[in-house]
């Protein structure tokens, strides 16, 4: 028996769980350290019934065996991982090699621990299509909308924040983002002087809740024909005529990539062929373990609470309030 986290009647609940089974082409990973995904997981608590809910879909350890077919991966690597029900907070993970990344040496795996929202901030700006020397605004800089910026910034795009909340917006600002703003005014004056007056390429939501408001502000920030896209758990009713009036695209962002929810790729570990699929989401996954390894992005000083899994509910706990924490993980072990 290994230990998990789950929810259970809107509670965070430890619980025991029969240790995974290997399938062909996974491998048994264990586990040093999840993150949690706090718009995700929460939501889930809150609809949760008398059946346990698993929580989680990010995690990086260890591995400890590998299916007989699996040569990519060997016993010993160090490897992040993404995508539930196969990661999870839990011990001891069997995942498919299609949803793992290999983690150098240099790279550490609390950092690592994020690789699936990073894979999703990183499939989030491909469907935003923005393009060397373009604009974008993040919206809502929690951990997942911090990650997004440093990424748009990496990737030389002129890039703004906004979170109401003045710690996060100093927290993007100290990740080397200097647009980062804690009022809609003060986005709007620095919009003006980044972009010239024409408006953002395209607005990126990594905000959760009644999106109404949110989206109509955000379509007046982007230019003629520019794009929405909703990244966070955001309700999405907005103007037409705001819309109309600049033909702009709404778009949303699923998860990490091409392959998410697909059995074939994820279950099976089928590949879908690079010409055909350029980036999937354990292609995604692999490009953030690079952006990590190459100091384009930095997750440690976002980190504030590491717990061990006897302690889910306090770190859960820690989202409540105006001073909510940036980035949780759960510690299952010693490297």
């Amino acid at each position: 028996m290994i230990r998990t986290i789950a929810a259970k009647e809107g509670s965070i609940v430890t619980m025991q769980m029969e240790e995974p089974e290997l399938r062909s082409g996974h491998v048994l990973i264990r586990t040093v350290y999840s993150a949690i995904s706090p718009g995700t997981e929460l939501g889930m608590a809150k609809r949760s019934g008398e059946a346990p809910v698993g929580l989680g879909y990010s995690a990086a350890g260890i591995v400890e065996r590998v299916a007989p077919d699996v040569t990519a991966l060997q016993p010993g690597q160090r490897v992040a991982c993404y995508g539930a029900p196969y990661v999870r907070h839990a011990e001891l993970l069997a995942v498919p090699v299609n949803l793992t990344a290999p983690v150098p040496d240099h790279v550490s795996l609390e950092e690592a621990a994020f690789a699936g929202l990073g894979a999703i901030a990183i499939h989030a700006l491909r469907i935003a299509d923005l393009r060397f020397g373009e604009t974008a605004v993040v919206v809502g800089l929690g951990i997942l909308g911090n990650i997004t910026a440093q990424i748009a910034s990496a990737a030389a795009c002129v890039t703004l924040g906004l979170d109401l909340q003045a710690a996060r917006a100093e927290a993007l600002r100290a990740s080397g983002v200097s647009r980062a703003y804690d009022s809609a005014d003060a986005l709007e004056a620095g919009l003006r002087e980044a972009a010239g007056g024409q408006g953002a390429d395209s607005v990126l939501l990594c905000a959760s809740g009644k999106g109404e408001a949110l989206m109509n502000q955000s379509l007046d920030w982007i230019r003629d024909r520019g794009k929405l896209v909703v990244v966070g758990d955001l309700t999405t009713e907005f103007s037409r005529g705001k819309m109309f009036a600049k033909e702009a695209q709404v778009l949303i962002s699923r998860a990490g990539g091409p392959g998410r929810y697909d059995a074939s790729y994820e279950r099976n570990n089928v590949d879908y062929p690079l010409g055909f699929v350029r980036w999937t989401e354990g292609r995604n996954t692999r490009e953030f373990i690079r952006l990590l390894a190459e100091h384009k992005v930095s997750v440690m000083p976002l980190i504030s609470g590491i717990y061990p899994v006897e302690q889910a509910a306090d770190a859960y706990e820690e989202y409540a309030g105006p001073n909510a924490a940036m980035g949780t993980l759960f510690r299952y072990g010693a490297e």
